[in-house]
């Protein structure tokens, strides 16, 4: 804005000295000595300042001509002084040629000047009103960040304590602070299920175990006791309540090898429909001692790039707990269309509000534990349909339980 208006300022100038100097060139060619004379002396000041030098005498608004001033449209700066409350005045002007001889046209400058040095002191002085305001608020801004870091700091102390329920408080504003905290309660609520999903596997490994570790301690106490021709039955129900334990054992290392990729699959295609085949020929024979009817219904084939063992296993799970559940005189039925195989029975079926915990690890819905299992079998289909790309979803199948499996 300073250079534009300085510039509009040089130009307005050049204009208006371009304008007189044409106006007594032309005066001079048209008038006689006396009427330019004349004309010079009645000029008006608040237009141009005009001075001729006629003979040996300065007629115009001036006393003196400077010297060395250029010649029009080149333009010198140069002070006169006055009788005036400002006694300094700063001029802008040049020489022309006329008839008559030279001619000095200038213009006062000053006030332009003056109404520059009042904008710079006015843009000075905002400038200075920007920076104190932008420090206020910066420091006002700054003040309410570090307000809700102190916050942030005070809670996150109360989490290193163990206060895993703590959350960071989210605004209105939902800026970046917002999303921060909650990202981090996101983080905070699966960490607190997971140590949730701890205590619950802790208590749960107690739980079962405990039966046949008591088991084992009282017949190790009882085996010196027992005859010579009852110790083999004897160490073999010792044994099977060993083999108990370490099946959950193993359970728990094979589904951690498989949820966090430590076990390789040895993939190759495989087909859907035949391995629905092979599921119900192996499962026929436990559904006939259990007085229920299988029945295997196949559309079109779909091929999936799998580890055959681990599928199998997964499969097998779901055909089994399906079996073993759905009580006597049950129907279980394994469907397979395309992409998507169904096992489904006509049982008691699982709450809705228990198909999420099934997946958990160690989680039973028997709370008695009255029948055996290590409460790992749906964890650990569940990791082995994952590390094959496929969902699985629990549906209720009006009366009994519905299991659908989709491979992507």
């Amino acid at each position: 804005m300073y250079r534009q208006l300085n510039n509009e300022q040089e130009l307005q100038t050049n204009q208006h000295l371009a304008a007189e100097k044409a106006r007594y060139q032309q005066m001079a060619l048209t008038l006689d000595r006396r009427s330019f004379a004349t004309q010079i002396r009645t000029a008006d000041p608040k237009t141009a300042l005009v001075v001729w030098r006629s003979s040996l005498d300065l007629i115009g608004a001036l006393s003196m001509m400077p010297d060395d001033m250029p010649m029009l449209p080149e333009t010198r700066d140069f002070p006169i002084l006055t009788g005036g409350p400002d006694k300094l005045h700063i001029l802008t002007g040049g020489m022309v040629l006329t008839r008559y001889g030279p001619v000095l046209i200038a213009t006062r400058t000053d006030q332009l000047g003056t109404l520059i040095d009042r904008f710079v002191n006015a843009a000075i002085t905002a400038l200075m009103l920007t920076i104190v305001l932008t420090l206020a608020l910066g420091y006002l801004f700054s003040k309410a960040i570090l307000r809700r870091l102190v916050q942030y700091n005070r809670l996150s102390r109360r989490i290193e304590k163990g206060e895993y329920s703590t959350r960071l408080p989210v605004s209105w504003r939902q800026d970046e602070f917002d999303m921060l905290a909650g990202k981090f309660n996101r983080v905070l609520d699966t960490l607190e299920n997971n140590l949730n999903a701890v205590r619950g596997a802790t208590d749960n490994i107690a739980h079962d175990l405990r039966t046949p570790l008591s088991h084992l301690r009282i017949g190790l106490e009882q085996l010196p006791q027992k005859r010579p021709e009852e110790l083999d039955e004897a160490c073999a129900i010792l044994t099977e309540e060993l083999d108990h334990c370490l099946a959950t054992f193993d359970a728990m290392l094979s589904l951690t090898r498989i949820e966090e990729g430590q076990q390789t699959l040895e993939l190759q295609p495989l087909s859907l429909q035949q391995l629905c085949s092979d599921l119900y020929e192996m499962a026929e024979a436990m559904a006939e001692l259990n007085e229920q009817q299988l029945v295997l219904k196949t559309d079109e084939d779909f091929t999936v790039m799998a580890d055959k063992y681990l599928l199998f296993q997964a499969f097998f799970n779901l055909v089994d707990n399906a079996i073993k559940y759905a009580g006597e005189g049950a129907k279980v039925s394994i469907v397979q269309q395309g992409n998507q195989v169904s096992i489904s029975d006509n049982g008691p079926g699982i709450p809705a509000e228990d198909r999420d915990k099934v997946f958990d690890r160690l989680v039973r819905l028997d709370p008695s534990r009255h029948n055996k299992g290590t409460g790992l079998g749906l964890s650990l289909v569940k990791a082995i349909l994952q590390r094959h790309n496929a969902t699985i979803t629990l549906g209720d199948n009006q009366p009994g339980l519905i299991i659908t499996i989709t491979f992507s």
